[in-house]
């Protein structure tokens, strides 16, 4: 049986600038017009603040069948418990996410660069994490100890990818790794950050990948 390889392209939110404007359909929300270019966003508003059900279940209603959302876990989780006691807030933002049905795609577990891994908090929190959610999970450590290959092999068992960006905290951040059935690439614009563009090729380049894999998710 030949496998399908899905990517899916997009930014972080969905707000049209007006300098782009005249690129997307001139009518309905931004998120609809978005939705009509992009197949995928990024959403970043969670890590700050929640989103009722109903929230989300309009977002999911105004774009198409095939597109997908991002969500990123709450800096309450990440960054204030540091994966410590977190399952109430952890369940909390699986319950409210709900309302993104089937167009919801990867939960995006931004760590922050001063939390180093650790087998009895970092390890139980992946795990818990698996428990509580079957979907796709993406993760994308910041500091050099969740780069060893004894954490690559525990997120290719637990079927969690971890996050390539673009610029890398460190070396191997550079590239995707952990479960290798998803690559989710952060590109936040090289030589400068926020600022740079990518060449075709180097977009072309990131949009290529083994048959084995189920999902490339470039944002």
């Amino acid at each position: 049986m030949e496998l399908l390889s899905v990517t899916a392209v997009g930014t972080a939110g969905w707000n049209v600038p007006r300098a782009y404007a005249d690129r997307f359909p001139q009518t309905g929300s931004h998120l609809e017009r978005y939705a009509q270019r992009f197949n995928a966003v990024e959403i970043n508003t969670s890590f700050y603040r929640p989103h009722r059900v109903a929230t989300y279940e309009r977002w999911a209603a105004a774009v198409p069948e095939q597109f997908r959302f991002a969500v990123k876990v709450p800096r309450t989780v990440t960054h204030e418990r540091r994966l410590e006691n977190v399952d109430e807030p952890l369940a909390r933002f699986l319950d409210e996410i709900a309302g993104l049905g089937l167009k919801l795609g990867p939960l995006l577990l931004q760590l922050p660069p001063s939390l180093p891994f650790q087998n009895g908090t970092s390890g139980e929190f992946l795990q818990r994490f698996r428990r509580a959610f079957s979907g796709s999970i993406v993760c994308e450590p910041r500091h050099p100890s969740w780069f060893a290959p004894s954490v690559n092999t525990l997120l290719a068992d637990l079927l969690i990818a971890r996050v390539a960006v673009d610029p890398a905290p460190v070396p191997q951040a550079s590239e995707p790794g952990g479960w290798r059935g998803l690559a989710y690439h952060r590109l936040h614009g090289s030589p400068r950050i926020y600022y740079s563009a990518y060449r075709p090729d180097v977009l072309d380049a990131l949009g290529s990948g083994p048959i084995s894999l189920a999902w490339r998710v470039c944002l």
